[in-house]
C-alpha cells in the first residue's frame, strides 16, 4: 500500500497477488509447561484477507504475537517475502513491512488523533536526532512530508473532524479507527488486525468492515485478522484458518471452513447454510 501516492506506488518486494507473502511452518510456542501453539502451519498470500478464528484461548493472539515478533517460538520457522526470518524484535519486523493493531487499544490517550497516527511514521523517519532537535532544514522538510501522508490517512478514514482531538476523549469506535490509522501510517505489506471490531455496535462494525475492504482492494494491502463475529469473517475473508487449543483444525475458503465438522464441533456449534 502507499498513501504517498495512492493507487500508483507499490512495494517492489511485496510480490504479485496470489504469491505467498508469509508462511508459518510447524510453529510451536510454550509458556512454561503450557503449550499455546502446537506445530501450526499456514500461509498468507499477497493481496488476500486471511482470517484466524477460534474459541477464546485457542492461540490466535499468540500467533499474531509470533508473526510480529513479540514472542519467539521454541520450534518452527517464519518465512516472509521468500526469506526465512531471524528472531527479530517488533520494531525490526515493523521495518520489514508488518504492522498491527491490538485487541486492547494501545494509543497515547493524551495525544491528538493526528499525533497518534504520526507515531506510525517513526520507522520511516531517517533524519538524525540533531536535525530533529533543531527542526531545521532536512528534518523540517521530512516532517512536513510525513504529516502530508498522515493527513491523507485521516481523510481516507473520514476522521478529519477529530484530527486535533485528544484520543482519550473519543468514543471507543473512533479510537479503534485511529489505531487502524496508526498501523496504516507504517505503509505495511502485511497488516495484522487483532479483533478490530470487538465491542463495536452494528454501525461501527459496518464502517470498519468498509475501511478494511478499501485498504485491501484500493491499496493492495495484505491483511490477517482475528475476529469473533462470524458474519464479518465470512463476508470479508478470502481464506480462514481455525485454531482450537493451540492446534489447527481447519483451513480453507469460508464456505469450506463453516462446513468442516471439526470446526462446527469446536467453535461454530451449528452448520451455517
Amino acid at each position: 500500500m502507499a498513501f504517498v501516492d495512492p493507487g500508483q506506488i507499490r512495494d517492489a518486494d511485496a510480490g504479485q497477488k496470489g504469491d505467498v507473502l508469509l508462511r508459518v511452518e510447524d510453529v510451536s510456542l510454550s509458556f512454561g509447561g503450557v503449550k499455546a501453539i502446537t506445530a501450526i502451519s499456514f500461509d498468507i498470500k499477497q493481496g488476500e484477507i486471511r482470517a484466524i478464528i477460534g474459541p477464546n484461548g485457542a492461540g490466535k493472539t499468540s500467533m499474531l504475537n509470533v508473526i510480529n515478533g513479540f514472542y519467539h517460538p521454541q520450534e518452527g520457522e517464519i518465512w516472509f517475502r521468500g526469506k526465512k526470518r531471524k528472531a527479530l524484535k517488533p520494531h525490526q519486523i515493523a521495518n520489514e513491512g508488518i504492522a498491527r493493531t491490538f485487541q486492547n487499544i494501545a494509543l497515547f490517550k493524551g495525544m491528538s488523533t493526528l499525533d497518534n497516527i504520526m507515531t506510525g511514521r517513526l520507522t520511516k523517519m531517517k533524519k538524525n536526532m540533531f536535525w530533529q532537535a533543531i527542526w531545521r532544514g532536512p528534518a523540517e522538510r521530512e516532517e512536513i512530508e510525513h504529516r502530508e501522508v498522515v493527513e491523507r490517512i485521516i481523510d481516507f478514514l473520514e476522521i478529519q473532524h477529530i484530527r486535533k482531538t485528544s484520543v482519550g476523549r473519543l468514543p471507543y469506535g473512533l479510537q479503534k479507527r485511529v489505531e487502524l490509522g496508526r498501523a496504516l501510517a507504517a505503509e505495511p505489506a502485511l497488516l495484522l488486525l487483532d479483533e478490530p471490531m470487538a465491542g463495536m455496535n452494528v454501525e461501527e462494525k459496518e464502517d470498519m468492515s468498509r475501511f478494511i475492504i478499501d485498504v485491501n482492494q484500493q491499496f493492495g494491502t495484505t491483511i490477517a485478522l482475528i475476529e469473533h463475529d462470524m458474519g464479518v469473517v465470512m463476508d470479508l475473508s478470502d481464506r480462514v484458518v481455525v485454531l482450537d487449543y493451540g492446534k489447527k483444525i481447519g483451513d480453507g475458503p469460508p464456505d469450506e471452513v463453516r462446513r468442516n465438522q471439526d470446526v462446527i464441533d469446536a467453535y461454530l456449534g451449528v452448520a451455517h447454510d
